[in-house]
C-alpha cells in the first residue's frame, strides 16, 4: 500500500511536469525557443499588407532560419509597412534581386518572411532593402472575390 507522504510526493511531481510541459509548450508557440542573430546585417523591405506578421518572426531562405523580424512600422509617404530584418551573418550571399514573400505556417497560423533567391552575383549587404515583394493574403479579401466574382457571373445579361 502507498503512504500517504509518498502519494503527496507523486502527485507534486506530476503537476510540476505538467506545469514544465505548459511552459515549454508556451515558449514554443511564442517563437521564442531558438537563437537570436549572431553578428547579422539589418535589410527592410516594403509590403502593402503585413497580415498578421508579428516582430521575431522567422526569416527563412529554402525552410531554413536564416534571421528573425525586428522592427515592423508605417511609411506614411507610401502607404506601406516597412519590416526591418536581422539577417545572420553567416548568410551573407543573399543576392540583391531576392523577393521577400509573407508566407504561412503550421495550425496556428503564424507568419513568417520567405526569401526567394535572385540571380544576381552582388549580394545584400547592411541597410540595403529588397525591392520584389508579395504582402500577406488575406483571407477575407479572398473569400470577398469568390463571392463577387459568384455574383457577377449570375447576373443575368442586360
Amino acid at each position: 500500500m502507498i503512504s500517504r507522504k509518498s502519494l503527496e510526493l507523486w502527485v507534486g511531481l506530476f503537476m510540476a511536469a505538467g506545469i514544465l510541459a505548459l511552459a515549454m509548450l508556451a515558449f514554443k508557440v511564442g517563437n521564442l525557443t531558438t537563437a537570436d542573430v549572431v553578428d547579422g546585417y539589418q535589410v527592410k523591405a516594403n509590403f502593402d499588407n503585413v497580415g498578421g506578421l508579428k516582430v521575431k518572426a522567422a526569416v527563412t531562405v529554402a525552410g531554413v532560419r536564416v534571421g528573425r523580424v525586428t522592427g515592423i512600422a508605417f511609411d506614411s509617404n507610401r502607404y506601406q509597412a516597412v519590416v526591418t530584418m536581422d539577417i545572420d551573418g553567416q548568410y551573407k550571399n543573399i543576392p540583391v534581386d531576392s523577393t521577400a514573400n509573407i508566407l504561412t505556417s503550421g495550425l496556428l497560423g503564424d507568419q513568417y518572411i520567405g526569401v526567394e533567391p535572385g540571380g544576381e552575383e552582388t549580394y545584400l549587404k547592411d541597410g540595403d532593402t529588397i525591392l520584389r515583394t508579395q504582402s500577406a493574403l488575406v483571407l477575407e479579401k479572398l473569400v470577398g472575390q469568390v463571392i463577387f466574382n459568384k455574383a457577377s457571373e449570375s447576373e443575368p445579361p442586360k
